[in-house]
Parts: C-alpha cells; structure tokens; sequence
C-alpha cells in the first residue's frame, strides 16, 4: 500500500509540472490524450470489467460534444448547463443501446451497438442540425471561476482534475460490490444470477456508466477544440478506442488509461505515416490478444507468477469446517413437520421435441435433507433449473417459502433465500476466492447506485463490514489460506467447497446441491457429509442430486428417484432402495436382490454419469 501511494504522489506532481516543458502544439496532443483516456475508462468499464461488448463508446463521445455544440450554438446556452444537459441526455441515449445487451451477448451485441455507431456518424454527416459534413463551430470557450479556458494550458489542469475524479470514481467502483457484481455477471453470468446478482440490470448500468465517461470526454473535447466534426467520431478512431483498451489492458482501468495515453501519443509520433501506423495497430492488437491477453496490465501479474515459480512460498493448506452453531429443533424441523419449504406441482419441461420433465410432484419440509437420485438422462439437473428459475417450465407450478416461484428470476430467489451449486463448477475465475464469497454475501441492489455518488461512505462501510463476514466464512470453511488465489489454481476438491462456502453466504433457507461429491475423493466425501449434515443442523434445507449411493443413503431423510423425466419412486432410503422400478432403472433388473439396505451401497456400476 506504501508503495502505492509513493507511485501515486510522484504520478501526480509529475503530471502537474508537465506543462512547463511543452510547446503549445505538444500540449494540445496531451490534451486529446487525456480526453481519449476518460473515454478508455468507460469503455473499460463496460467491456473489461462487465463483460459487455461495446462499439459504440465513440457515439457516446459524439453526442456529447455534439448537445455541447448545439446547445451552446443554437439555443445560446451557457456552457456549463450545456455540458450538465450533454452529460444528462449521453446517459439516457446509453440506456437505450444497452437495451440490445438484455437479449444479446458476444459478438452479437458487438455487431448491434458497432451498427449504432455507424448510424450516428451518418446522422452527424448529414443532418443540418449538426452541421452535415462541415460539423459545428463556434462553441463558446469555457470560463471557470475567471478564470478563461481557452488557454490550453490551463485547459490541461482543468482537464487533470476532471480526469483524476474520473479515474478514482472508476477504481472506487471496481473495488466495491458494484464491480465485484459486474465482474462476476463478466465471469459467469448464469452462476452471478443464482448467487443473487441483477443481471439485467447489471448490463444495463453499464453501458449506462460508460455513456457517461463518454459523455464527459466530449463535452471537454468541445471546450477545447470548440469545434466538432464527423469524422472525430468515425468508426477508424472506435477501432483506435479499442485497440487502446485491448493493449493497456481491459480488466484494469489503469491499463486502459496507459493503453490510450500511449497510443495517443504514438499515433501523433506517426501522423506523416499514418496508413502504416493502422496496419501496425492492428497487428499489435492481434498480438496481444493471443500473447498477453490481459494487455500491459497483465504483465507484472505474469513476471510475479514466474518469480513465485522459482521461488515458492509456504504451501497453502486446507483447514478443517467448522460447524454451524445447531439451530433450535423448530427452526430446524424434520420429518414429522408438515410446514412444506418447497412445493413442486406437476412440473413438466419441453425442449421442441424432447421431454426432459413430465409431471413431477413432490414436497420438501423445513429442515430436511432430501436426495434427488435417477440414471443418466433421468432430467435431475433440469429439475434444478427449474427450481431455481433458470429455466421455465413448460407446465405446472414451483412453489418456495409459500410463495410462487414459477417465473421469478434466479435473483429473486435468491434474495428470497434459495441458494446453488451446479453440476460443472461454475465460479467466477478471473476473482480470488474471497471476491467469490463477497459476490454471494452481497445482497444489495441496483436500485441503490446512487449511493456511489452520493454516500459514498456509507457504501465503503458496507463493504468493510461485508469484508468481515467473508473472512468469518473462510475460517468457516477452512479457505484461509486461499482467499487470495484464483479458484481455477485450486485442487478440484477445495473448488467445490469453496462454491458450497460461496453459495452459504447468502444465508439461505433452502441449498440445491447439484452433485457436490463428483470427482472427490473418499476424505473429501467423508468431510462434505459433514459439512451438508451442519448445514442442515444450522436450520437450512437441502436438497442434494447425487451418484455416490452409499453417501445419499446414509444423510438423506427422503429420497425421490427420477427416470426418463418422471418420478417413480419416493420414500425413506429403506424403501426406495427395495422398489423393483428402482432397482430396474439403476441396474436394468428387475429380479435383482430384493434385501438390498439402506446401510449397503450399491455396486461401483450404480455411480451414475452427470446428468443433463
């Protein structure tokens, strides 16, 4: 932290004496640098950090600077009003293109928004409201305090303090449940879903923060320039956008910022061969991708990896689970209650022509450990998302907590206290394992953005308090000395108790857990049925899909056995395990040994594959 401070101060007295050793042309160059820095923070924003592909930063950049123009031109606005309404109206002209990023992701929603920017430049070259072709002169040079902005010397200090906030602003949200929620939506966008982030929402706030860093460079490009044009805004100098954001680096802010500083000023040092420099850039930027792909940012995370490689530090280890605090017996229920948790009523699921559920019912009490077992292909995992809200059913109803379930979101439910792991391990793996916990303690919502620019204290105390739980539920379960790792570095065991810790933060009533055992060893079985069995005796249900028999019948209360999408039997381990449709369904025998015992596990041949 010392360190970063010392690099800190030096940047910024370094930046504040700059103007002493340039010419007028030289600083005008660090002047539009600057500018095409505030629009690489942006865009980093969208596209590093929440995974959203964004072409049109530079049609956010351009109407900005054009309300700027036509405001202060036209309707003979002041400027700061001007550049107030500019900011205003790039927010809402962002909220409308990321209105594609609901239904659209990859490369689709970089063709939509790349279609957007397009159009703009076309709309700017000729409407007459903005000029045509000649564009927009004129635009009053901004006063601030006295002091006049049309020196471009003091513009730069103007434009350093605007810059600095911006960057900060950026970083603050980054590091705080906000970011860590975008990048987990960028990471996974299924899994940030069930752990309780508003994806949609997400996306949408994003290119919403994007249009304003847009719209900021623009209304500062106009104040200084105090003239604009299309072919400022053209599809040559998007791609240049994005090549600085792709070699500094999309997932730091930092790195987008050294991206566009360094590219603006290169591409002045190439201005007498500028066809040459866009093969260069574009060579460059294909380099990048496939050699470093997190850009100049990335670089001193890799050297201090292969200094770690050659000088190892003390071997991580995992603990040993710590057992919840036992709730009392009527929080925790049990199988004479009748208070039913989860309800699911002639559930059926349709995909075209394949049948993967057709009428499953049953009951799940308060307090219960319930096994949900079945062949390969029996629908197990298709029941889940349907729980869950992943998917919708076809027919019938879900019911939760006396609620209906059938249709809400898996963010819903998750608030609602329904929480999941998933068959294949879906963490988020570009976070550590603590942001991985953080991410599923967080339960604010986006509805309280505001905070970030108006209490921004109240935010930070938040996160310092979330901090705290998650350091309690690493101990919890013995993730200590991982916190700090990515998860894909972990063995595959330690991967799977970290998404069972991460799907415990949010406190939930009721745990899916979705084959916990699959791929660990017998220890690490031995130590999940104690974990589940705490869980359990903590007041939470759980419902678990498991192969590994002798584990589901030894902790299961009930058990409800699904073959060809439909349920054939359900009852205690004892008498699930004696139903001739059971037995028929795992070994393909109906005449197999009828004295088979909930204390016995069936042979290695019953530990079934995953299930679709």
């Amino acid at each position: 932290m010392r360190y970063r401070l010392v690099v800190l101060a030096l940047a910024a007295v370094a930046a504040w004496v700059l103007p002493y050793g340039l010419s007028l042309y030289a600083i005008h160059v660090v002047d539009v640098a600057i500018v095409f820095a505030i629009l690489a923070i942006g865009m980093g924003l969208v596209m590093g950090i929440a995974g959203q592909i964004n072409l049109a930063q530079v049609a956010f950049f351009g109407v900005g600077a054009y309300m700027t123009a036509v405001l202060t031109t036209h309707v003979g606005m002041g400027f700061w009003t001007a550049a107030v309404l500019s900011v205003i109206g790039t927010a809402v002209v962002g909220l409308l293109v990321g209105t594609p990023a609901l239904r659209m992701q990859s490369h689709y929603l970089g063709i939509v928004t790349l279609g957007l920017a397009v159009a703009f430049v076309s709309w700017a070259t000729n409407s007459p409201l903005a000029g045509g072709a000649s564009g927009i002169s004129g635009i009053p040079a901004p006063t601030l305090f006295g002091l006049d902005l049309s020196s471009e010397y003091l513009f730069y200090y103007f434009e350093l303090i605007v810059f600095a906030c911006a960057l900060a602003f950026g970083m603050f949200i980054v590091r705080m449940p906000l970011g860590r929620r975008m990048r987990a939506m960028r990471d996974d966008a299924l899994a940030a879903g069930a752990v309780g982030a508003e994806v949609r929402s997400l996306r949408m706030a994003a290119f919403a923060l994007a249009s304003v860093y847009g719209g900021l460079a623009g209304v500062l490009y106009a104040g200084l320039i105090r003239y604009v044009a299309p072919e400022t805004f053209s599809i040559a100098n998007m791609f240049l956008l994005l090549a600085m954001v792709i070699i500094g680096g999309r997932h730091s802010l930092v790195g987008c910022v050294v991206g566009a500083l360094g590219l603006s000023l290169l591409r002045e040092a190439l201005v007498d061969v500028s066809t040459y420099a866009q093969l260069a850039y574009g060579a460059v930027v294909a380099l990048t991708v496939v050699f470093a792909p997190n850009g100049l940012a990335g670089l001193p995370g890799r050297v201090r990896s292969a200094w770690g490689r050659r000088r190892p530090d003390k071997a991580a280890v995992l603990g040993d689970f710590q057992p919840y605090e036992p709730a009392s017996p009527d929080v925790v229920g049990g199988p004479d209650r009748d208070d039913w948790i989860l309800d699911v009523r002639g559930v059926g699921k349709r995909f075209r022509g394949l049948i993967a559920l057709q009428d499953v019912s049953f009951q799940v009490r308060a307090g219960e450990i319930r096994g949900i077992v079945g062949p390969n292909g029996s629908g197990k995992t298709t029941l889940f998302n349907v729980i869950s809200g992943l998917y919708k059913p076809s027919s019938g109803q879900v019911i939760f907590a006396g609620k209906p379930a059938t249709g809400r979101p898996p963010h819903q439910l998750a608030h609602a206290g329904m929480a999941r792991t998933f068959q294949n391990l879906r963490l988020f793996h570009l976070m550590s394992v603590r942001e991985n916990v953080l991410v599923g303690l967080d339960r604010s919502r986006i509805r309280s953005i505001w905070r970030y620019l108006l209490w921004p204290i109240g935010v930070f105390r938040d996160d310092r308090e979330m901090h705290r739980a998650g350091d309690e539920l690493l101990a919890r379960f013995g993730l200590v000395d991982f916190a700090p790792a990515a998860p894909r570095s972990l063995p595959y065991g330690t991967q799977r108790r970290v998404e069972i810790a991460r799907a415990m933060a949010g406190r939930p009533r009721l745990l899916l857990l979705d084959e916990p055992a699959a791929g660990l060893n017998g220890e690490e079985v031995r130590q999940l049925g104690e974990i589940v069995r705490s869980i359990r005796a903590s007041g939470v249900t759980v419902i678990i899909i498991e192969h590994n028999m002798g584990l589901v019948m030894s902790m299961c209360e009930r058990i409800t056995v699904l073959a060809s999408g439909s349920v054939i039997a359900e009852g205690t381990p004892a008498e699930v395990s004696r139903t001739p449709e059971v037995i028929e369904a795992y070994l393909g025998d109906a005449e197999v040994n009828d004295n088979f015992s909930a204390e016995d596990e069936l042979p290695p041949a019953t530990v079934l594959d995953a299930t679709p």
